[in-house]
């Protein structure tokens, strides 16, 4: 799939006619369709709560070292004003626009206020490698790109590189770049929703498959809506909610688990720049927020501050959740000796599919190792290697309004993921007798490292770029922080002198830091099995006995 099936037509306000009616009844009609373009278009998504508690403070923002707050009314009129600005500067509903952005407020004015206007932003990870992100920016036919050099050392090359009509920056002024505040100042009429359809796409964030590559999932309008209102059904957040996000914006877990309930319920949430321990537990203690969603590292890293832990006032923190990453048992009741008062659960989910996997509405409590029971309302199945339904142990699949309508310029890989409306998730789970799920593995050999997708092909592949690289195998390990982390073994030319930390050197150089190998032997040959191929079991069992639980 190319692209949602939409036509948006696109008619400035005071330009349509109505035959045969009064213009009282064109009026009316008008003023009625801009309501139901309002509600079925996610950038509006708490119109509810702006005008209940148009005062109240929704955010508070620590970028750049500083203390920045906007309430729900300040909220709603930069959105409306980015809505304004990308209509002024030519940008059509249905385009796409690139979002290279850190944890910062404008991030979700720009997120919410491109999609007002229809247009589809893209959801950029600043981690990328910079070809990486400018392939992914060209081949969405991105008109506008805006980027935030605080957030990624290459922004600006990669901003100058780019096919777009439009460069803008952040906090930095450029030839050949448009300085975002000063062409929100920049008077521009207002915006009048556009028509939104069940397919409409509202934006596009990136996750990964069997071959490693991004991939861009088309999320609708409907779909996202139905999951905020899904939520606030079963697992209400209320206004006295106060969140703490230090996981990327671009990050299901901060967007889906945070934001988007915080601002729907009318509750607020504080916004960090990047995760740091101590700065962590700091804010956590000093803005009363009473909870947090993170990655297993995220929690392992902040319990090394115990002594920290004892003289905050951490009163107000009722729960935490972990996800997006392997969690053993031993980690929760970690968390749960330092923090006894709260409560400590585990979580599932996918960019594309939703967390299908929710601890039981009728109380029952969730046994450790298991994010949970099938959620209301989300259809499950299980298949075996076959494909054949199976009840115990499978692939998981699952089919709700959320699930994506597939991958933009991927019909493949669209064909193979998604059939009938269901989301082949790619990932193995056992079923127990009381309708508990647990994880298994995935389908192919893909692994989470803190939160973060590591394709031992992709690295294997940046190992092999090193000339004195002869043959390499990457897997993964057990790591007390981060849950797995890629471990690699190497053959080297004969009479080389590369050792184990110059590899790993040049991979942090040439590659995402978060999936270089951690750990590296090299060797005079790779074992082999009895149809002579590199036999992958017995190096991962000789890697995990070496280093697995080690923290390097």
């Amino acid at each position: 799939m190319t692209e949602a099936n939409f036509t948006w037509p696109w008619v400035p306000a005071g330009t349509q006619t109505f035959g045969g009616r009064t213009n009282a009844q064109a009026k009316q009609q008008t003023m009625q369709d801009t309501d139901l373009n309002r509600r079925r278009n996610l950038g509006y998504f708490f119109d509810v709560t702006v005008k209940r508690l148009p005062d109240k403070f929704a955010i508070i923002d620590l970028h750049g070292g500083r203390e920045r707050t906007s309430t729900y009314r300040q909220l709603d009129e930069r959105m409306n004003r980015v809505a304004s600005m990308l209509a002024r500067l030519g940008v059509r509903p249905g385009e796409r626009v690139a979002m290279l952005v850190g944890n910062r407020v404008e991030f979700v004015e720009f997120f919410f206020g491109a999609m007002r206007a229809g247009v589809i932003p893209l959801l950029l990870n600043t981690r990328l490698a910079a070809s990486t992100l400018e392939g992914l920016i060209t081949d969405a036919k991105c008109v506008l790109g805006i980027f935030d050099p605080s957030c990624n050392k290459d922004a600006v090359a990669i901003g100058s590189r780019v096919p777009v009509r439009h460069r803008m920056l952040l906090d930095d002024k450029q030839d050949g770049f448009l300085d975002f505040e000063a062409e929100l100042a920049l008077p521009a009429p207002a915006v009048p929703p556009p028509p939104i359809a069940d397919d409409t796409q509202a934006f596009q964030p990136y996750t990964s498959g069997s071959t490693g590559r991004p991939k861009g999932a088309i999320m609708t309008h409907r779909g996202m809506l139905w999951y905020v209102d899904y939520n606030q059904r079963h697992w209400p957040s209320v206004e006295t909610s106060r969140g703490l996000v230090a996981l990327p914006l671009f990050h299901k877990n901060a967007l889906r688990g945070t934001v988007k309930p915080m601002l729907f319920a009318g509750g607020s949430f504080v916004l960090m720049p990047a995760y740091e321990p101590r700065a962590y537990l700091e804010a956590l203690a000093k803005y009363k927020c009473t909870y947090s969603r993170g990655v297993a590292a995220v929690f392992t890293m902040f319990l090394q501050y115990r002594d920290l832990l004892k003289t905050l006032d951490l009163s107000h923190l009722k729960s935490m959740t972990i996800g997006s990453a392997v969690v053993t048992p031993e980690l929760l009741e970690l968390v749960n000796r330092a923090l006894p008062h709260i409560k400590v659960e585990e979580s599932y989910g996918l960019t594309e599919g939703g967390s299908p996997l929710r601890p039981p509405i009728d109380g029952r409590p969730v046994p450790r190792g298991s994010p949970g029971v099938q959620a209301p309302e989300i259809e499950l199945r299980m298949i075996d290697a076959g494909g054949k339904d199976t009840e115990d142990e499978g692939e998981l699949l699952i089919r709700c309004p959320y699930v994506c309508l597939g991958y933009f310029n991927e019909p493949e890989i669209t064909k193979a993921k998604l059939q009938d409306g269901w989301l082949h998730t790619g990932d193995i789970f056992v079923k127990d007798k009381d309708g508990f799920y647990y994880f298994r593995s995935r389908v192919d050999d893909m692994f989470s490292c803190g939160g973060e997708n590591v394709y031992p092909k992709e690295v294997e592949n940046l190992l092999f770029g090193h000339p004195d690289v002869v043959n390499a195998v990457v897997t993964p390990v057990p790591h007390q922080v981060k849950g797995l982390a890629p471990a690699a073994m190497v053959m080297v030319r004969d009479g080389s002198g590369l050792t184990a930390d110059t590899l790993k050197q040049y991979c942090l150089d040439k590659g995402p830091a978060y999936s270089h190998p951690r750990y590296i032997d090299i060797v005079p040959a790779l074992p082999l099995n009895g149809a002579g191929k590199v036999d992958r079991g017995i190096i991962q069992a000789k890697l995990t006995a070496a280093y697995g639980g080690a923290k390097a």
